[in-house]
Formats: C-alpha cells, sequence, structure tokens
C-alpha cells in the first residue's frame, strides 16, 4: 500500500492512523516496534520538519532512515525513477520521497514493491495533514469547524479532503484565481464532512474554531510572487481577521511573518503551529506503524 494523497486510506484507515499516532505520543509504541526496519529518504526539495521528523521518528520506533538528496544518487545523474524505484525496495523497507512533480511518486509507486510515502509534491502533503488533523483532535476534538484561508496550495488540497474524510465541517476561502481544483472538492464531498467555498475572509472564520493559513508564494512559485502578494493581501491571518472569534491558528510552517500571517498572530495565544509541528512526528510514526 502506498501513502501518496491523504485518501489512499479509508476514513477507517485514517481513523486507525490517527489512533497509533496518539498512542505513540503517549509513549505507548511497546519497545522499538520498527527494530531492524529501514526507511529511504528521497529529497528532490529542500526540508527542515519533513527530514527531521521522520528521521527521529523512525529512530525512535527502532528503525533507522537513510538521507538521499538527489544529487547523492544516480537519480540525478539520469538514471530513470523506475529503476531507482526498483532498487530502493530492495534495501529498505519503505520510501518516503519529496519531490518537484506528482508524477515521480506515482513511478515510484507503480515499480516500488514496498511502500512508498509522499513527503510533499506539486498536488499534495498528506504527511503534514495527519499532524494537522492529530492536532485538531487533541485542542477541538471531532466536531470542529475548521477554515483554510489563502492559496489553494497543495497542503489545502491534503487538508480539505482529510477534514472531510474525519466529518469536520470545512469552509475554503481563496480568491477566484488561486482557487483548489475542482478535482480537490469532488474527492472531498464523496465523504462525511460539510465542505463549502468563499472568496470572503471574514465569513471564513466566522464560527470557525480552527484557522488554517500556508505561504502564499510556494516553491517553484517565486516568478509569481508580486502578482500573488496583490491577489491574497485581503486573506492575512490577523487579530484584525480573528476579531470576535475564539479560533486557534495553524499553519504548516516555514511561515512568511507580515504576509500570509502576522507575527503577533503565530506568537500569540491562538497559535497551534508549534504542537502541529511536533505533531508531525507523530503523525508519521502513526502511519509507518500501521504500513510497516
Amino acid at each position: 500500500m502506498h501513502f501518496l494523497n491523504v485518501d489512499d486510506l479509508t476514513p477507517d484507515e485514517l481513523d486507525s492512523v490517527l489512533d497509533t499516532a496518539a498512542a505513540v505520543k503517549a509513549e505507548d509504541a511497546g519497545d522499538d516496534p520498527l527494530a531492524g526496519r529501514s526507511l529511504a529518504m528521497l529529497f528532490e526539495k529542500a526540508s527542515t520538519r519533513t527530514r527531521v521528523s521522520f528521521e527521529v521518528g523512525m529512530t525512535k520506533l527502532g528503525g533507522h532512515a537513510v538521507f538521499l538528496g538527489k544529487d547523492d544518487i544516480q537519480l540525478g545523474r539520469g538514471e530513470p525513477v523506475k529503476d531507482t524505484a526498483r532498487a530502493l525496495a530492495c534495501y529498505a523497507d519503505a520510501v518516503m520521497a519529496r519531490v518537484d512533480d506528482h508524477r515521480t511518486l506515482e513511478t515510484l509507486g507503480e515499480y516500488s514493491s514496498v511502500p512508498i510515502i509522499n513527503g510533499l509534491s506539486d498536488e499534495a502533503h498528506p504527511v503534514q495533514t495527519l499532524a494537522d488533523l492529530l492536532t485538531i483532535d487533541e485542542v477541538v476534538g471531532g466536531d470542529a469547524a475548521v477554515a483554510w484561508v489563502g492559496d489553494g496550495n497543495n497542503v489545502a488540497a491534503s487538508f480539505v479532503v482529510g477534514a472531510a474524510m474525519r466529518g469536520l465541517d470545512v469552509t475554503v476561502a481563496t480568491p477566484d484565481a488561486y482557487a483548489l481544483p475542482e478535482s480537490v472538492f469532488d474527492r472531498a464531498n464523496e465523504y462525511a464532512g460539510d465542505v463549502s467555498t468563499t472568496t470572503d475572509p471574514e465569513a471564513a472564520v466566522d464560527g470557525a474554531d480552527v484557522v488554517y493559513t500556508d505561504v502564499w508564494v510556494s516553491m517553484g512559485d517565486e516568478a509569481e510572487r508580486e502578482q500573488r502578494l496583490d491577489a491574497l493581501a485581503p486573506y492575512q491571518v490577523s487579530e484584525d481577521l480573528l476579531s470576535g472569534t475564539g479560533a486557534k491558528v495553524m499553519h504548516c510552517l516555514p511561515a512568511h511573518r507580515g504576509e500570509e500571517i502576522t507575527d503577533d498572530v503565530l506568537e500569540g495565544e491562538r497559535s497551534l503551529v508549534w504542537q502541529q509541528a511536533e505533531n508531525r512526528m507523530h503523525g508519521q510514526n502513526g502511519l509507518l506503524l500501521e504500513l510497516l
């Protein structure tokens, strides 16, 4: 089984991963459950949280992680992805890949005999969603109303589908030019959660328990920077936007303080950002235990 998108799991499987993650966080994983197991970590994109959380997480579970930068292996010198997939499967029990193009993950999955885990692609960031949902469980519980405010990017795509799978009420506020693809809403609408859209950020945060945002200029979007900043300026998550609400705030990091979120919100009492960052490791450990 591969984990390229959050809905590669069924809702019951997602529940099980999050239950396992919570148990791991409570130090109830048992003694070295992944002893003798190895995770190959393939990186085409820079990383802080993904690399450290997977590597430390495998160590905590008694396993071993191997970092593979694109220029460290033959993939960076022209080896076909399918050959890399088959070779890595000879040595590792699973492969986590953080890639430029989602199709690379699909090829890895097609040719690998061990699980492939999406550590981030241009289309999805499902391991981040595990951390997000675990954090919401801890802070709000199962009846949360959540709002995504800002760019309809890869993090948003995974989060909206994952939240719908958990039965959450989701409101997505984006400018029309930076809306999520309709295919994301088609997937989300297959599940129990109530998903709605708006171009009005104030309407989105009204009644929300949690407001989630991410950078407006993701890796690969730098050429559109000024255009994006202008279009997304009304969607900044600030105390002004949140005034009159009790909403907590999430951000997957790294943050561009003063753009998509203000410094006082990120550092303030509303912020769940550091709990969310810690939960990257616990959510992924829950996934690794379920897969392996």
